[in-house]
Parts: structure tokens; C-alpha cells; sequence
């Protein structure tokens, strides 16, 4: 299906298929919803060779939730990993909502805004968010004239949450752990990610 994989080097793809069946332990039985259209599939190998920006890709993961979030195979490991701890609507409900916010047309907006809030804020919802009544209620209202901001402040509280509760537990948890030592060990030696520190031999 994919051509290209034939012309890259055996190394390349050996190290490609060990990422792959390291973040399998993330993905186990996990099937990524594709409801929201945000959690797409992983891209492993592209045009080129990507083992060492994949790499860098996992080691990012841990300095900072924003680059967690920027990046596709973590959205995707972090899904799989609050599937585990039964909280996924949380990371689903903020993918929905920044999908949300690219509709430029006004009828689209407001259905869509309207579901979104049927699905994750309305009370007993199928995959109701953890946030306070306050902010329930907000929301509500802010349907009355959907805007492309109607869910910030739900989508900002339901952020801080898997910020400061989730995110800590899947950096510590054994699969991701498991997977950065692998990423820091093929990032060393193939090449360092600072380019500075080149090996002088005299």
C-alpha cells in the first residue's frame, strides 16, 4: 500500500516497527474513536526516514502538556491511556471543541454547538465532563447565541483538569515510561537533538 516503505533503510524500518509495538501497549484494544474526527491514525514513516523526529516526538511528551497535545501520536497514546483510567471524554471533549472552532459557517456552529453540549456538558450526558455547575450552566446559556468561543471556559476547566490530574499519572505510568527510555536510546547515538555537540576526535 504504502511504496515508499520499500525504498527505506532496513534500519529505519526496524526501528519504526519497535516504536510502533511500544506505543502498541498504549493502543491495546484501544480503538481511537474517529466520532470526533480528530484522532486520526498514526503516521509512523512518511516520504522519509522519521525515526529520529518521532523520537524527539515521545521525549517532548514529558516537558510540556501544550507539546502532549500538539502532537498527533500523543493525543493518540494519551487517548488510550485515559481510556484506561475510564476519563477519555475529558481529552475527547477539548479535541471536539478546538475542532469547534475552525466552523466558519454560522448554521453549522450553532448545531454543532448544540451537540457538542448534548454530548459532554448537559447533565447525564453520554460522556459528561467533569465540571462544576457554574460552568454547566454558562454554557447553557452561551448556546443561546452559539459563538466559536461558547465552550472556552468549560473547555479551559476541563483542560486544568487532565493537566493537573492525568497528565502527571500517564507520564509515570509504565507503558510511556517503557517507551521513552526506548526514544531516548535511538535518539543518543543516531544523532543528538541539540546539533551543538558534535564529537570532535583529534
Amino acid at each position: 500500500m504504502c511504496r515508499t516503505l520499500a525504498t527505506f533503510p532496513n534500519t529505519c524500518l526496524e526501528r519504526a516497527k519497535e516504536f510502533k509495538t511500544r506505543l502498541g501497549i498504549f493502543l491495546h484494544k484501544s480503538e481511537l474513536s474517529s466520532e470526533s474526527g480528530s484522532l486520526g491514525k498514526f503516521e509512523w514513516a512518511s516520504k522519509h526516514c522519521k525515526e529520529r523526529s518521532f523520537s524527539e516526538d515521545v521525549l517532548g511528551w514529558r516537558e510540556s502538556f501544550d507539546l502532549l497535545l500538539s502532537s498527533k501520536n500523543g493525543v493518540a497514546a494519551f487517548h488510550a491511556f485515559l481510556k484506561t483510567e475510564f476519563s477519555e471524554e475529558n481529552l475527547e471533549f477539548w479535541l471536539a471543541c478546538e475542532e469547534f472552532k475552525k466552523i466558519r459557517s454560522a448554521a453549522k456552529l450553532a448545531s454543532q454547538a448544540h451537540r457538542i453540549f448534548d454530548e459532554y456538558i448537559r447533565s447525564e450526558a453520554p460522556k459528561e465532563v467533569n465540571i462544576d455547575h457554574e460552568t454547566r450552566e454558562l454554557t447553557k446559556t452561551n448556546l443561546q447565541a452559539a459563538t466559536a468561543s461558547c465552550f472556552d471556559v468549560a473547555q479551559g476547566k476541563t483542560r486544568t483538569l487532565m493537566e493537573k490530574d492525568s497528565y502527571p499519572r500517564f507520564l509515570k505510568s509504565p507503558a510511556y515510561r517503557d517507551l521513552a527510555a526506548q526514544a531516548s536510546a535511538t535518539s543518543s547515538p543516531a544523532s543528538s537533538s541539540s546539533p551543538a555537540a558534535e564529537p570532535s576526535h583529534t
